[in-house]
């Protein structure tokens, strides 16, 4: 009977509607470890010597063509076999992997016309010794199957437990992006509609050596499979596949561009992902969620079964870490800047943002001093559970984010903080200076987060008015920087290391300051009365 025997458990316990199960496909098995088995005692006796094998099929049909579908291991006794060269040719048209000859009782010896045939083709012909059922090859490349299935299976497991990982980290987009490079051996680069390069990682393929003997049409012709399938589903004539041309970082990048461009969610119908190939670079490019229209773009020398199920994780992360946070709603935010850019005040616009009570300002630096860019610090205010957030102006400032009163502030991984107190929405500018001092005193003091406090204690019961102007005049000789040096200094107990580290300058810098206000103030700043008061005047403003 002609049937395929395919790696695939029994009919029975997998019912045709049956869903696929999950994870990567089988990935097929290289002729090379079939020919291994010792105990088949199969020998290799004309073709080329690479080929993969995606399932057994047993026929001795004059001409299988209709009923292979690409990428079998062929067995056959030769009942029928008249026309070698004719017979070959048709297993070639039809995309078989390898042809298995059993000799008896048919065929004492493989026909020499088949032997020379199938080198004239460029197929594998194995000889199958009398001894070996082919129903043992079968069940032996089922095994073989199994097991590549299995450890694809761990490999992908291990790549999505790196690629969580990288997105708990303060900086989860790159991160995550580093960490798919290095599972899929290539390079990652997530791009805007546009093709503009957001973040990249990972090194091009393009500028590695070219693996011997190794073409990715070839494997795909070895597999059963159409080279030009891939060059068709980004819409690119087939034989621009190849490629011609040196292939450079620089053609590779712009090859990965052309390929964003058609799975960019900017025009309707486009498809949510694309492969094409560059040379001996494979790429894909897939669309990510969250209606920013950006796209993983991916650039490997080779395309594993279980690379798409690793790439798809990395998608959905993505996505997630690159979406908007939804915690405000998008149009009253939109409504909020529109009303303050056409003059209206802080707090006719704040019920449109969420809460009407106070607000916390919070002022965040990166712990590792790297500059913090938009989808970082995204990320950063979706973690304290808020939308409000600046990443700062190029890199140099710090990040600062707006949170409403309620929603606890606690320490975040890879970030420094400093908080204000919860501030209402008319004294947020005040608030904001706050947070920025909270922000240094935390990175002097190595402290993942500072939080300023409201006056309290024995200082409150001094009317603000009167402490107000006490403090005016108390403070009046003292210009801006030297009062904020004086602040800074006294709330680091008189620390001159880590006071210079909170403003950026050196010890000596700080040393020369406090010497000037204490001449200007007339007092001995050694004195803990004379500190405590002047925390006072300066805890005022």
């Amino acid at each position: 009977m002609d049937e395929p025997s395919m790696p695939s458990p029994p009919a029975a316990t997998t019912p045709p509607t049956a869903a696929p199960p999950p994870g990567p496909p089988t990935p097929p098995i290289p002729l090379a470890e079939l020919l291994a088995s010792k105990e088949l005692g199969l020998r290799r006796i004309a073709g080329p010597a690479e080929a993969d094998l995606l399932w057994v099929h047993t026929s001795e049909m004059a001409d299988p063509y209709p009923y292979l579908l690409g990428g079998e291991l062929l067995l056959s006794a030769g009942v029928l076999l008249t026309d070698p060269d004719h017979y070959v040719g048709r297993l070639v048209e039809a995309g078989a992997a390898a042809l298995g000859f059993g000799v008896r009782p048919v065929h004492e010896t493989v026909p020499g016309a088949l032997i020379e045939a199938c080198d004239r083709h460029g197929l594998p012909l194995l000889e199958v010794p009398p001894e070996t059922p082919f129903t043992t090859i079968a069940r032996a490349v089922w095994r073989l199957m199994a097991e590549a299935r299995h450890r694809e299976l761990r490999r992908v497991t291990r790549a999505q437990q790196a690629l969580a990982t990288a997105a708990a980290r303060p900086d989860p987009v790159p991160a995550v992006l580093h960490q798919l490079a290095a599972q899929l051996g290539g390079r990652a680069v997530l791009l805007t509609a546009r093709g503009e390069e957001v973040h990249a990682a990972g090194r091009d393929p393009a500028e590695e050596p070219r693996a011997a003997g190794r073409h990715p049409a070839g494997d795909a012709l070895a597999a059963g499979r159409r080279p030009a399938g891939d060059a068709l589903a980004a819409g690119r004539p087939a034989g621009e596949m190849h490629g011609t041309g040196p292939h450079t970082a620089r053609a590779t990048a712009v090859a990965l561009t052309r390929l964003a461009r058609v799975v960019a969610r900017e025009r309707p119908g486009a498809p949510a992902s694309a492969t094409d190939a560059h040379g001996d670079t494979h790429l894909s490019a897939y669309a990510l969620g969250g209606g920013e229209g950006l796209v993983l773009a991916l650039a490997t020398r080779r395309r594993e079964s279980g690379d798409h199920t690793v790439a798809g994780i990395a998608v959905v992360l993505l996505s997630l870490l690159a979406a908007p946070h939804q915690g405000a709603d998008a149009a009253g935010r939109s409504a909020a800047l529109v009303r303050m850019l056409l003059g209206a005040s802080p707090a006719e616009v704040v019920p449109l943002l969420g809460p009407t009570g106070s607000w916390t300002v919070i002022h965040a630096r990166r712990a590792d001093g790297a500059p913090a860019d938009a989808l970082t610090a995204g990320a950063l205010g979706a973690s304290l559970g808020t939308a409000l957030v600046d990443a700062g102006h190029g890199g140099d400032g710090p990040v600062r984010v707006l949170l409403p009163e309620g929603d606890g502030i606690s320490p975040q991984p890879g970030w420094t903080l400093g908080a204000s107190a919860p501030t209402p929405v008319d004294a947020l500018d005040a608030a904001d200076c706050l947070a920025a001092r909270a922000l240094a005193h935390a990175r002097a003091t190595r402290a993942p987060l500072a939080v300023d406090t409201p006056v309290g204690g024995l200082a409150a019961l001094v009317p603000p008015e009167q402490a107000a102007a006490h403090a005016r005049a108390l403070l009046a000789p003292l210009t801006a920087p030297l009062a904020d040096t004086l602040r800074c200094w006294l709330s680091l107990h008189g620390s001159w290391d880590r006071t210079a580290v909170a403003l950026a300058v050196h010890r000596n810098t700080v040393r020369q300051r406090i010497g000037r206000c204490g001449e200007l103030l007339g007092a001995d700043l050694d004195d803990m009365d004379v500190r405590a008061e002047l925390w006072f005047a300066l805890r005022q403003g």
